[in-house]
């Protein structure tokens, strides 16, 4: 069945001097590989580090190699709305939607947010791992002793940050939570009025991680009718990360466990592929079928593992990408 994945990092790989393209390269995620797993649909970020000059003008490179990559492979075609999905489907071919990761990009500007959307972005993660001018994440790479269990839960978004949740409702962008502190997070459920994903985000009460979603939180995003991707990163997956490179075996447990606190309607796939580490059993996009095929193996119905691969993903498309 089709793959809709909602992460993965590999434009920024290109961009940082990797010489290969996305037809044929050594990352997780190229072309060939996003065809032997059977994909529908692939989300590729523009990953900007704040802390380097100018993140907007960054981010704009970006999205033109983005393009330019998309041009010299027939089997990809960019999608901006639903029903250039289906279409796309239907065409035979596979989908990229281009997302970006740190709402620092925009600089405090709603001028430049309304420019991405008309440069084809469709998503956007609103922090990384630094405070920035629309909220707070749950690490901070500028602190001294960097803590990734103590989630943050006094501070959320600002003041900008409302603004720019309410403006990509206007402008049906998809609200991406990931990163986010606990308590922007509730801030964001609090204010948009369209469902909203984290794209890269499993479990804490399995892996207490604060990357990852409390049951209260996986709680409220199925009622706001969103989804969270379930990130392939060991360090995610599993207090133990050695544990944590058994990929399929902790997916699974993750997916259980959400499958049992609310039902499988909030579940789908983030791989988070080159950001993260290949040293994993799913180690890159090629491999997806064996997490299908394990799905079955536990007991999952043909119509609960295609929500989670793909139905889920697009129900939220439907509803926000018009």
């Amino acid at each position: 069945m089709p793959i809709i994945d909602l992460h993965c990092d590999t434009i920024g790989c290109l961009y940082n001097k990797n010489d290969a393209g996305l037809s044929q390269n050594n990352l997780q995620i190229d072309v060939d590989k996003l065809i032997k797993g059977k994909y529908m649909l692939q989300c590729f970020a523009m990953f900007v580090d704040s802390k380097k000059a100018e993140p907007f003008k960054t981010c704009i490179e970006m999205i033109d190699l983005f393009y330019e990559q998309i041009a010299k492979n027939k089997d990809l075609k960019v999608c901006y709305t639903f029903n250039d999905i289906i279409k796309n489907a239907n065409d035979q071919k596979i989908s990229a939607l281009l997302t970006v990761e740190e709402g620092e990009v925009i600089e405090g500007n709603l001028s430049y947010l309304k420019t991405l959307h008309r440069l084809g972005v469709r998503m956007i993660c609103l922090s990384w791992n630094y405070k920035n001018q629309l909220g707070y994440p749950n690490i901070n790479l500028n602190q001294e002793n960097i803590d990734h269990f103590t989630p943050n839960v006094e501070d959320g978004l600002t003041k900008f940050g409302i603004e720019v949740v309410k403006m990509m409702n206007n402008l049906n962008m998809i609200i991406d939570v990931s990163h986010l502190s606990d308590r922007g997070f509730w801030d964001v459920i609090n204010t948009s009025t369209k469902p909203i994903v984290a794209s890269h985000s499993n479990c804490r009460s399995i892996c207490k991680h604060v990357r990852n979603l409390t049951d209260e939180m996986i709680i409220a995003l199925n009622k706001n009718g969103g989804i969270m991707g379930m990130n392939y990163c060991n360090e995610f997956l599993d207090n133990d990360p050695q544990i944590g490179r058994r990929t399929i075996e902790c997916l699974i447990k993750h997916i259980k466990y959400i499958k049992k606190l609310v039902g499988v309607d909030v579940i789908t796939l983030g791989s988070d592929f080159d950001g993260i580490n290949n040293n994993i059993e799913l180690k890159d996009a090629s491999l997806l079928t064996k997490l299908v095929d394990a799905l079955y193996a536990n007991g999952f119905t043909k119509e609960e593992i295609d929500k989670i691969t793909y139905k889920n993903a697009l129900r939220v498309f439907q509803e926000v990408l018009i």
